[in-house]
């Protein structure tokens, strides 16, 4: 099961401050165990067993099955919950030989879909397109592309057989689909986006790129077992969420989630977009930012170092050896025969406890342990992230599932594009 431990040299408030936090707000996580009414249009993602049951994944492994004999790709059409979910598992750990995954409908720069398209080319294609209300302008306009794409070279009947739409029964979509004979999966009306990796929206594309979509799903229902129902002092996302108010009051304005593993850079960004979107309102919540190590401690490494005190960093760090290089001696001499002998996982792992403690020594530091990056820590992670950020936005005093900054860039983008209403 995850851990969380804090190094924090500045406040040490782990041991001054958090257990007196924590007895004072039980009530909070005791609401968030249970769930509330008024958030019932939010919380399917709750109880993993609604949208994430055994019937479900039976159909997702056999819909991913049937496309995996035809498709050598796969096109996932979405933007933000929509999307990296999914893509944050597949990029980190899908199995090499399979259908290869690629991603529209998260830009509108004719670039990147344009390389989709050239990358398309001389492959067996299916899309699945990603809306909850289909008025998204992303990827809306990437569907239409694609889908025009797959009707001039199949024709229309075949085109209809590739296509997958994941949307809102009864939605514009649901009809598009009706009229035009694709394949349609729910979107669960009562979870937004950001909250949706464990149902259709972000099992599907996984099943189809090979993923174990069953353990997965187990290690969070595991986490939902574990938090729901553990004691304020020992539950994990409890203390989680009492630090990252408790930095925020005392005038920490972003946080910075970093990891020793290029493989967690999508995951950064569901991380991201769950806690902006789901804190960043009434002039509060702190800002969730990433850093990519080691490679970004050639440049984020200094600001954190010697610059401006605004932010305390969250860790997450694998602590089971995934891979292996010997670093073998030559006749070179290049200066790096020290690591001689040395495996490249120890040599990185050197690299996260010396930053860490570096890093300890000018701002809080918090740690969450997994055993490995495989889907069933995916799945907890997914789980315990989920959790912590309805907790923390309670805590904080604002509702973790609205979003209403959101809209106001797609009012003043709609009329000038000539839609004058979303």
């Amino acid at each position: 099961m995850l851990k969380l431990k804090v190094n924090d040299e500045i406040f040490d408030a782990a041991e001054k401050e958090l257990p007196s936090y924590i007895k004072k707000h039980m009530q909070i996580l005791q609401t968030v165990q249970a769930g509330e009414e008024c958030y019932k249009d939010s919380l399917g993602w709750h109880d993993t067993s609604i949208w994430a049951g055994d019937e479900t994944i039976d159909k997702i492994e056999s819909i991913a099955a049937g496309i995996r004999k035809i498709a050598d790709a796969f096109v996932l059409i979405g933007v933000g919950g929509s999307n990296n979910a999914a893509r944050s598992v597949i990029e980190a750990i899908s199995p090499d030989g399979g259908t290869e995954i690629l991603y529209a409908g998260n830009t509108i720069s004719p670039n990147p879909i344009n390389k989709v398209l050239k990358r398309l080319e001389c492959k067996e294609v299916y899309i699945n397109c990603v809306a909850k209300n289909f008025e998204t302008l992303e990827p809306g306009v990437s569907f239409r592309i694609l889908r025009q794409y797959l009707v001039n070279r199949y024709g229309k009947e075949e085109a209809a057989k590739r296509i997958i739409c994941t949307g809102t029964i009864g939605s514009s979509l649901d009809k598009l689909c009706i009229n035009n004979g694709y394949a349609f999966v729910p979107f669960p009306t009562d979870i937004g986006g950001r909250y949706t990796a464990l149902s259709y929206v972000g099992l599907l594309p996984m099943a189809v790129a090979g993923i174990d979509i069953r353990s997965l799903v187990k290690g969070g229902k595991d986490m939902e077992n574990y938090l729901r129902y553990s004691a304020a002092e020992e539950n994990t996302a409890m203390q989680y969420a009492s630090l990252r108010n408790i930095y925020f009051s005392k005038g920490y304005k972003l946080e910075l989630l970093s990891a020793f593993e290029p493989q967690l850079r999508w995951f950064y960004k569901w991380w991201e977009q769950l806690f902006a979107e789901s804190e960043g309102k009434d002039g509060l919540g702190l800002f969730p930012v990433s850093g990519e190590f080691s490679e970004e401690l050639h440049s984020l490494g200094q600001y954190i170092q010697d610059g401006s005190p605004i932010m305390f960093e969250t860790f997450i760090d694998v602590k089971e050896k995934q891979d292996s290089i010997v670093i073998k001696p030559d006749n070179i001499l290049d200066g790096f025969d020290y690591l001689n002998g040395k495996d490249l996982w120890d040599v990185n792992r050197a690299a996260f406890e010396a930053t860490r403690a570096a890093h300890g020594k000018k701002l809080p530091c918090l740690t969450l342990e997994i055993d490995r990056l495989d889907p069933y820590h995916f799945g907890q992670l997914f789980y315990f992230f989920q959790f912590s950020c309805y907790l923390s936005g309670k805590l904080l005093g604002i509702n973790p599932f609205n979003q209403p900054g959101v809209e106001a860039y797609k009012n003043c983008m709609f009329e000038a594009l000539g839609k004058t209403k979303i």
